[in-house]
Formats: C-alpha cells, structure tokens, sequence
C-alpha cells in the first residue's frame, strides 16, 4: 500500500497527531493521506505536505493503518467505506470518544483489527495523554503504532478496553478539570486585586506544579504536606477545602464522568 497512515477526519487532533508524526520522524508527510468534506481542514493539511481528499475510500484503499478522527455520531456515514477494509493487510485506529471497538465492527458489518485510543487535549502542544486498547480481532502488535504516534504528541499506555471508560473520565476528561480549577483561582485573584498579574500567576503555578509533580519521587500527598506547613497560610486553604468535602466532591465528579462514559458507549 502506498501510505503507512491515512486519516479519516481532519480535525484539530489528527492535525496535531499527523504534525508529532512528521516531527518525531515516526511516519512522513509522504506516507500520509487525509479525507475530510472540508476544504479548509484539507488545506492545512496540505500545508504540511500531507496528500488530502475529500474520498474516504481513497484512504482506506492505499492506507496500512487507517486513524478514525471523526465525531462519534458520523460513524455510519463512513460506515459503508469501512466494508472495504482488509483485515489481513490493514489496521483500524479510532479516537471516537465512546465508541468501542465492536461497535465500530458492527458498522462495518465485519470483523475488523481495530485499535481504540482515549486522547486528551494536552496532546495539542505535545503533551498528552492517552490509553490505547486492542479489539477483540485485533493482533499481537497492531498497538505498535499508536504507541509511537501518541507517545510522541505525550505519554500512552495499552489498557484493556473495559477500562476506557474510566480513563476517560481521569484523563480524558481530566484537562476541564484542571481548567475549573484555573478558572476559580483567577476570579480569586481577581477579587484579591491581583487582576493586572492574575492569568500568569494561576498558569506558571499550574504549569510549575505539574512539572514538579512529574520530575519528583514524592507522591502527591507528599508534595502537597510540603507546601503546607502547620498554622500556615497553605493549610487555611486546605482546611477550608475539607470543610466542604472537596476531596469527596472531586472523586464523585469523576465517577459521574465514568457513569456517563458508560451510558454513552452503551
């Protein structure tokens, strides 16, 4: 076949995948090819000298590994391309949030070698996160790319597909988290007066913290006693976090993030 990766979609995230591709040096813009009924998303595409069409099958024709970077409710629209899928030779790649690799089978009316990935935004600026999983007809090796590919836009890891659901809700979901958080900490600076320098204190604080957290051996817990020292100014804070539950709070939101994970694959 003539390309090693072929997109189905492009989107900000298959740009973002297809740019850590050619920089990482994993697969070339010549290996390349994209579809997508837009024309302004297939021009930025060719910008990076990746062939572009608005033909689903002639991807899925020329392409070993075939990435699905489509919104989950446009799977049937493409699921008459899938038919022309050949297991023997080629690899089904999805980031569809919510949609499992049987399902994606069963819109194709085949069995395919399908290989689920949970992304997240951070993977934009090269600093994601993402859980990749192997369908049912899937083969020994057929993750290898997706671990190259989003290892070089952040980190991934294979889990067993039972398990995306709640990755989503962890990771997947996890950047709005962060993102609420910044949200109330610059409205509190904002209210201290501190409008003028709120946006760089909250997000060099955010960003020095996960550095941190990332390079040190210190667990969480660990890292967050030593910030916090007794009668201080620290633990004004975190008392008044226990004082509403905050921990509890989160660990809810998360799991309700998981429940809908669940109803909304079912």
């Amino acid at each position: 076949m003539k390309y090693e990766l072929g997109f189905i979609g492009a989107g900000n995230m298959a740009e973002a995948i297809a740019q850590a591709a050619i920089e990482s040096g994993i697969v070339s813009a010549e290996k390349m090819i994209t579809a997508d009924p837009v024309g302004q998303r297939r021009e930025i595409f060719k910008r990076l000298a990746i062939k572009s069409t608005d033909d689903n099958k002639a991807v899925i024709g020329e392409s070993k590994q075939v990435l699905l970077a489509i919104k989950p409710q446009t799977l049937s629209a493409v699921a008459q391309d899938l038919q022309a899928v050949d297991s023997r030779r080629q690899v089904i790649m999805s980031i569809m949030a919510g949609i499992t690799t049987s399902k994606i089978a069963t819109a194709a009316g085949k069995p395919l070698r399908v290989v689920r990935v949970m992304p997240n935004m951070p993977l934009m600026v090269g600093f994601g996160m993402a859980a990749i999983a192997l369908g049912a007809d899937a083969q020994a090796g057929d993750e290898a790319l997706a671990l190259r590919l989003f290892g070089a836009a952040g980190k991934a890891v294979v889990v067993d597909e039972s398990q995306l659901d709640a990755v989503a809700a962890v990771s997947g979901s996890g950047p709005a988290y962060v993102f609420y958080l910044a949200e109330a900490m610059r409205q509190a600076a904002d209210q201290l007066g501190l409008d003028e320098h709120s946006a760089l204190l909250v997000e060099q604080t955010i960003l020095g913290s996960a550095m941190l957290l990332s390079k040190s051996d210190d667990t969480p817990s660990q890292l967050r006693q030593k910030v916090t020292s007794p009668g201080g100014t620290t633990e004004a804070a975190i008392k008044q976090f226990d004082t509403v539950a905050m921990r509890d709070v989160i660990i809810k939101a998360i799991k309700a993030a998981r429940d809908r994970s669940l109803e909304l694959g079912a």
